[in-house]
């Protein structure tokens, strides 16, 4: 194969660090590493690149904002406020949108970079837990993920919270609360934060530290530490014509990934640029400046705080006084267990997976969901779960667009987050049963060729035709799990050390869970046969790259 020089650009800068820092040969090599193509990889890079935007637009806007809530009498361009005693946060926040030039723009797109933000590291990190992506040896990379998801929760509450406008305030008075209701630690918390009664002079400050130092730092170098364990072990591919656990198909990172990795920077960009300059998100000026005896109705946070905004407006008023002290679960519980369980479930879900199935290999080939039935079943019972809660975050609005009862739809709700998630796993594992069940059709009968046939007896028949050797790769890239030996006792009647004790019993029901009902792959292995005339013709025009963690992974120039 012939090997193209590089440009002459990029040979010079090569050249000239080689000269002082000898790096040449491991620059030259990493910019022939081989990244796998697939749409679904794109949704991290959405992410990477509205936090780049983020980062852009938000030192635009600490040129002018001023995060201090001394009160003042507002006299800018806004008429309607002119005036009106606000803090000087707010104050600022005005002038940025109305006196300064792009200020409103550039308002706007780090608000809407923000929301792309959170929505793509959601969707990212579902593709990542439904192919199953978290697997040896990725499980430190998911929780590097999982860190990333939860700080940036917490950059946009900070974020929009900063303002100092009705509807923020209002939220920070949620935010409050919910500190106040920690048991023993809860008022030392408040204080802490706030230094002082709420809404205090100390709590916007210091929230503007955390939010434009503290938590940016530390997401920098999470995105740092995930990238550079990423391009260490490789990158996940789905199964495939010739794609092996020990080879990459793809585009080389020089010139091919570049390329298409900046223009789909551009066009991110050219989204939430667009989104900014016709769709108007957060308008502070309509809200007014906060006072704790005013709220705003109809009022919705953030998307990606909805679900804890839900789960605050369905939870009964309980509340129980021990030893002279009151725990109010009305608010400890939903803000701390919804979140709670998602996030705890989703840490320790790699490590459960491999004890429950003694599943222990190297995984760089992606699942398709169908094929993990059970997996794609408890996620889709967490997404329904989070999805009601979101819902009923707007049970003000729903009732009031629909005509219906606001405590109908709180009840309804009350019932639905219990009963949907239940609802959600039943159906989505069967249709993954049905779906690898029609696999196994395909292999063994083909597909439909739309050829119509008499046969002599006059019956009329619809001629079959083999599947396509790419199409039978993907149906028998199925690997079964490991057999996991777990008897209940042997021939004397006594229970099998794996089996006694409730981690035993709890370690046999969820391997039960994992392989019960579970459509075992008919056929030989196409996509993954090492030793296949077309893989050893892709070794031989791609070479070895070494494989991190993985061992070494060929690499297949398609």
């Amino acid at each position: 194969m012939t090997t193209q020089a590089p440009p002459k650009a990029v040979d010079g800068a090569i050249g000239f660090l080689d000269e002082r820092f000898g790096t040449a040969g491991f620059l030259r090599g990493k910019m022939k590493k081989v990244f796998p193509d697939h749409w679904s990889f794109m949704l991290g890079e959405i992410a990477l690149y509205s936090f780049i935007i983020l980062l852009a637009t938000g030192t635009f806007l600490t040129l002018w904002f001023k995060p201090s809530m001394s009160e003042v009498v507002y006299n800018g361009h806004y008429t309607k406020l002119v005036g009106v005693h606000m803090s000087e946060a707010y104050s600022s926040t005005l002038n940025i949108s109305f006196d300064v030039r792009g200020g409103l723009l550039m308002r706007q797109i780090h608000h809407w970079a923000a929301v792309m933000f959170v929505a793509s590291l959601t969707v990212h990190m579902l593709r990542v837990f439904f192919t199953g992506a978290y697997r040896k040896p990725r499980e430190v990379n998911w929780l590097i993920g999982l860190g990333l998801f939860t700080l940036a929760l917490l950059e946009g509450l900070f974020g929009y919270s900063l303002p100092d406008d009705l509807l923020s305030g209002t939220g920070l008075r949620i935010t409050q609360g919910v500190m106040q209701s920690i048991p023993l630690v809860g008022t030392y918390l408040f204080y802490f934060a706030f230094g002082g009664d709420f809404p205090g002079h100390d709590f916007i400050p210091r929230l503007y530290t955390v939010h434009v130092l503290l938590i940016p730092g530390i997401l920098l170098a999470l995105v740092g530490a995930h990238f550079m364990i990423l391009w260490h072990q490789g990158h996940t591919q789905f199964p495939g014509k010739n794609r092996a656990e020990k080879n990459v198909i793809g585009k080389p990172f020089y010139p091919v990934f570049m390329i298409k990795a900046g223009a789909f920077f551009m066009f991110t960009f050219a989204v939430i640029a667009l989104l900014g300059t016709f769709a108007q998100i957060n308008p502070i000026w309509l809200f007014g400046p906060y006072t704790p005896d005013s709220i705003t109705a109809g009022s919705q946070p953030d998307f990606y705080m909805g679900f804890l905004e839900g789960a605050l407006r369905i939870m009964p008023n309980w509340e129980t006084n021990l030893w002279g002290h009151t725990v109010s679960w009305n608010v400890l519980v939903p803000a701390l267990v919804p979140l709670g369980l998602i996030m705890t479930g989703a840490a320790l879900w790699p490590f459960i997976e491999q004890w429950a199935t003694g599943d222990k290999r190297i995984h760089h080939i992606a699942d398709r969901p169908r094929n993990a039935p059970f997996r794609t079943a408890v996620g889709m019972t967490a997404v329904t779960f989070y999805g009601l809660l979101w819902l009923a975050g707007g049970n003000d609005v729903i009732a009031d667009k629909f005509h219906v009862s606001l405590y109908a739809t709180t009840w309804f709700f009350r019932f639905a987050v219990f009963i949907g998630p239940a609802l959600a796993y039943f159906v989505t594992k069967r249709l993954c049963l049905g779906l690898q069940r029609k696999d196994q059709d395909i292999l063994h009968h083909g597909v439909e060729s739309g050829i119509i046939m008499r046969l002599p007896s006059g019956e009329f028949i619809e001629v079959h035709e083999p599947a396509r050797d790419e199409d039978k790769a993907v149906l028998t890239g199925k690997k079964p799990l490991p057999d996991l030996a777990i008897e209940d006792e042997d021939e004397n009647g006594v229970p099998a050390p794996s089996a006694r004790g409730p981690l035993g019993k709890l370690r046999k029901n969820l391997n039960r869970a994992f392989t019960a009902d579970d459509v075992p792959a008919d056929g030989h292995d196409e996509g993954h046969d090492d030793t296949s005339p077309h893989a050893e013709e892709d070794l031989e025009a791609g070479g070895v790259e070494p494989g991190g963690t993985g061992g070494s992974r060929a690499i297949s120039h398609h």
